[in-house]
């Protein structure tokens, strides 16, 4: 690094704080608003990775991949006006997800600011909503400090996106300043008194649950977790695209708490006398619109733990709110005292066994099943498997079926951004090569940034994207059928054809019309050392596990 003493350009000194803040990985889609960050790039080629994206939501959704699966912030670099508004859409993905995540932005030279200059946008107005801090940094004397800020507000409390905009005239401005140390996150603990009272009321409960969820989760977090559920005989579910916080075999594991829920699961936490949500938010698709638990007073006694202090009581007015980073909380909660869990550890098993029952596949119409696709590759997958999805219909297979066996294997957007699928599992295998990456998309999803599969080629990440085509937006659809029915407009769906798509981009691409055909398929994907496609064809009627097309028809007319 350089001695305090030496004069850099902006771009420098901002390229050389990603150094010193151990970033390994930028996002990117290059643009002339930021090319002195590049210049400085190029000084750390050999410890930082550019990976060039094929458009910045592509880039922006990497990011956040990446900060999901390693806990730094994912690191996006976009151009002004149009490149940073396409970038939004990762950035609210970070932000519904508590994903730590630092997007620079070029923007116009300081001496045009308020002209309406080329590209030029206020980004703390457009961004105030969507990102912890947004700040522009005018002075390239002040860039370690705002570097240092970012990676302390994306990290710290409940974690998220934070927005610097790159006057250009700045970055090529030269300056002498020191190198900001190393950021360190900063969590709650929780108190003694704290988790007493938790102790206390989990001894009073007759019918306690656990649901598990939200950020700052680690393999030890969850270790703990764990054995403070078993110690205490607690059943406990995930919440929405969160399965990956607790291993989906255990004993004490009875299901998701998202989109389809199981309704068993459903009646047996309206009917808890005792909820402890240790990490998720409780947002809308967890609460199934908000009607699975009372607001603001839950009908439930509930121990809301969450690392963002602003969350606890911002819709659900718990009896007990800890603020607390989850391993934090875990590791005290693993050291406490078990309870007498005799009035409940019964009912455990029952959970369980509704639960699996559940995952297991359901008749659909048509030649290839869904369910029995997740199913086979649930039983051959890698452990520590990595697989994605955007979002859409196609989404509740992948949830229902799959069971997770270990932390970070689950890379899903809480927002519901369709098109994530196909960047977060690029830079999942960019990002830990070793592991197995599988991309979940609809037909509709994938069209999104399916464009992406170019840079997976480009970097040898070779992802296997599955395709569940059904010809239609199936959500949308979905809800015209029960809403408006027999008035059906724009959700129809002409495609490519996506084998030959796939080897255009210099992939393998298959189509698999049977569902005995599949487990072959994928093998011949995993063999053949490209990124690879596999397009399942799949009857249109098949809209859900548990209803058809003409099921839904025939309800709404009624």
């Amino acid at each position: 690094m350089p001695k305090d003493t030496e004069s850099r350009t902006g771009g420098h000194i901002l390229a050389d704080q990603l150094r010193v803040q151990g970033v390994d990985t930028v996002f990117c889609v290059p643009g002339e608003s930021h090319l002195a960050v590049l210049d400085g790039l190029y000084n750390h080629r050999n410890a930082i990775k550019v990976i060039t994206a094929r458009h910045e939501a592509g880039a922006a959704n990497m990011a956040d991949a990446y900060g999901k699966l390693t806990g730094r912030p994912g690191i996006c670099l976009v151009t002004r006006g149009p490149g940073a508004t396409n970038a939004s859409n990762g950035v609210h993905t970070a932000f519904q997800d508590s994903t730590p995540m630092i997007v620079l932005i070029g923007q116009v030279a300081r001496n045009m600011v308020d002209r309406e200059a080329f590209q030029e946008m206020d980004y703390r107005r457009m961004f105030g909503e969507m990102a912890k801090w947004v700040a522009q940094i005018d002075d390239a004397a002040r860039i370690p400090e705002y570097m240092s800020r970012a990676f302390h507000e994306a990290t710290s409390g409940r974690p998220g996106p934070v927005v610097l905009a790159l006057p250009e005239d700045m970055l090529v401005e030269r300056a002498t300043v020191a190198d900001a140390q190393p950021a360190k996150p900063v969590q709650a603990s929780p108190s003694t008194a704290a988790m007493s009272e938790l102790r206390e009321r989990l001894a009073a409960a007759k019918r306690p649950l656990m649901i598990v969820g939200g950020p700052t989760w680690t393999t030890g977090a969850i270790a703990d977790i764990t054995t403070f559920a078993e110690a205490n005989r607690l059943p406990v579910a995930a919440s929405l695209r969160s399965q990956d916080c607790f291993d989906n075999r255990h004993d004490h594991y009875i299901g998701d708490v998202g989109i389809a829920i199981n309704p068993k699961l459903s009646a047996r936490i309206k009917a808890s006398d005792l909820l402890i949500v240790a990490g998720p938010r409780l947002g809308e698709m967890t609460t199934q619109g908000y009607s699975l638990i009372d607001i603001p007073n839950p009908a439930q006694a509930m121990v809301h733990i969450h690392p963002g202090v602003g969350e606890i009581g911002r819709v659900y007015s718990p009896e007990l709110g800890i603020n607390a980073g989850m391993g934090e909380f875990a590791a005290a909660a693993a050291a406490l005292e078990a309870a007498d869990s005799s009035a409940w550890q019964a009912t455990v098993p029952e959970a369980r066994a509704e639960y699996l029952a559940h995952i297991q596949p359901t008749e659909v119409p048509g030649d290839v099943n869904f369910g029995k696709v997740m199913a086979h590759l649930s039983e051959v997958l890698p452990e520590d498997a990595v697989i994605s999805n955007g979002a859409g219909n196609y989404t509740v297979w992948v949830h229902r079926f799959f069971q997770h066996k270990a932390y970070r294997t689950q890379l899903a957007p809480t927002s519901g951004s369709m098109g994530y699928s196909v960047p977060a599992a690029v830079a999942a295998k960019i990002t830990e090569p070793e592991r197995t990456v599988v991309s979940f998309n609809g037909d509709g999803c994938f069209m999104m940034l399916g464009q992406e599969m170019a840079t997976a080629a480009q970097y040898g990440a070779n992802v296997i994207f599955i395709i569940a085509n059904n010809r239609m937006l199936g959500t949308i659809r979905m809800h015209q059928e029960r809403n408006y029915p027999e008035r059906v407009i724009a959700t129809e769906l002409v495609n490519p054809d996506f084998v030959l798509l796939a080897k255009a981009y210099g992939g393998h691409g298959e189509q698999v019309t049977k569902t005995e055909d599949f487990p072959a398929a994928f093998e011949r994907a995993q063999a053949s050392g490209k990124p690879a496609l596999i397009e399942l064809v799949l009857d249109p009627e098949a809209l859900t596990p548990k209803q058809t097309l003409s099921d839904i028809q025939e309800a709404s007319r009624k």
